[in-house]
């Protein structure tokens, strides 16, 4: 009987702690954000009229970095597309949003996602012949993958980087995909930052701190360690 109500008790603590876990890291994990654009922007594979979108990552099995793009209250899927590293060397407490280059009256394109507090972002993939354009009008290497791709073959589709010169190179070779070397800063911070016509991304708001929840949680088990005791001095 005695290590029965053990057991019991031992069991609720665990079932307590497994409920109270998952809303933790959950926005975390997926990088859940909601970005507002004032203006139409293009996204690999067609452009976004201007509105609210939900932007996080994908649960994949596999090592990519897949995005996915719903509607406003993340209800509808509206595209599927890969991104690469993006690193930085000072994260922001709020969303960022990089921009390449554009020609004439077209849609800015999103060069990179950044979730707030990461030293890493997410650096869109475009189809080939787009990326092509985009290395030109930047001035720089832009990742790419086949024109025919799908959404199903996103998680093994072979990436490249195409240079302003038109040229097909290994992405580690034109794009740093670790993280950069503490010397190496501003730059990496500083370009290609939103132009000023467009509304600022904004990250939804993060869910409760945690530190409460763990506090709770460390109160449940000293409860449960007192419980635990009486049962014991009782049995004995």
């Amino acid at each position: 009987m005695k290590s029965m109500r053990i057991a019991l008790v031992v069991s609720a603590l665990a079932l307590f702690g497994v409920i109270l876990a998952p809303g933790v890291h959950a926005d975390d994990w997926n990088k859940k954000t909601v970005l507002t654009f004032s203006q139409p922007v293009e996204i690999p594979g067609q452009v976004l009229p201007a509105g609210t979108y939900t932007f996080k990552l994908a649960n994949s099995l596999s090592d990519r970095h897949i995005v996915q793009v719903f509607n406003a209250d993340g209800t509808q899927l509206i595209t599927t597309v890969l991104a690469i590293n993006n690193y930085r060397l000072h994260p922001t407490g709020a969303t960022v949003i990089k921009f390449s280059e554009r020609a004439g009256d077209s849609p800015d394109a999103v060069k990179a996602w950044f979730y707030p507090g990461d030293t890493f972002g997410q650096e869109f993939v475009y189809p080939k012949q787009r990326a092509i354009q985009l290395a030109m009008a930047e001035k720089e290497p832009i990742p790419a993958i086949a024109m025919d791709t799908t959404p199903a073959d996103l998680t093994s589709a072979p990436i490249e980087a195409v240079t302003p010169e038109q040229k097909e190179v290994p992405v580690a070779e034109a794009i740093a995909v670790t993280p950069p070397a503490a010397e190496e800063t501003a730059p990496l911070v500083a370009q290609n930052v939103a132009p000023a016509p467009m509304a600022a991304a904004q990250s939804l708001p993060k869910t409760a701190s945690p530190v409460p929840l763990i506090a709770l949680l460390g109160l449940a088990s000293l409860g449960c360690a007192f419980l635990v005791k009486r049962f014991a001095i009782r049995e004995s």
